[in-house]
């Protein structure tokens, strides 16, 4: 069930959301030169796959954890995308694509060692990761990894099909912060 929404919701949100993708990425190109972000994290059962967004840090930011990262290396433009969560909005393509659902476990980078061990020893990497779910609804990020893994873990013990489209609402609407910078 999970699967078919997810295809439905990412084919149907590419398709009408496609006008904001164009006006983002020609923005993106003013702004950074690079509009779109490719990062090598970790999906369903360990696998390694490519997260797409849009870029909301100068280019040649170090590629580390976002909890990492300095604030000053978020662009302008970078801050207004991440306050709307329209920086997220490509990731449909690796939902649609099965690499990830709208909701689940956020992917984690492959050098974020503790937070690898805290999820693969409570089960959460047998779940595909999301685009949003309980621990980003509740600004749970991963610079706190035991609590992180803790709150998948529960999220994927007890999601219903309410619970999805609850998740997908509250962050639509403006629930939770995304990620902390430093």
């Amino acid at each position: 069930m999970t699967r078919v929404c997810d295809f439905l919701f990412s084919f149907f949100g590419l398709i009408f959301l496609f006008p904001v993708l164009v006006i983002v990425t020609i923005a993106g190109y003013f702004d950074t030169g690079s509009p779109i972000f490719r990062q090598t994290r970790m999906g369903q059962n360990k696998k390694p796959f490519t997260l797409i967004k849009f870029r909301t840090m100068s280019v040649d930011t170090q590629s580390v954890a976002s909890h990492l990262a300095s604030s000053s290396s978020i662009t302008r433009f970078g801050q207004f995308l991440r306050k709307t969560k329209l920086d997220e909005l490509p990731q449909l393509i690796n939902v649609l694509k099965g690499e990830m659902s709208l909701v689940g476990p956020r992917p984690n980078l492959m050098t974020q060692e503790e937070l690898i061990q805290e999820r693969e020893s409570r089960g959460v990497y047998n779940a595909l990761p999301g685009v949003t779910g309980l621990a980003q609804v509740n600004n749970i990020d991963m610079s706190t990894p035991e609590l992180l893994a803790k709150t998948d873990e529960s999220m994927l013990a007890s999601m219903t099909v309410a619970d999805y489209f609850k998740y997908i609402i509250m962050t639509a609407t403006g629930k939770g912060s995304g990620d902390a910078i430093k």
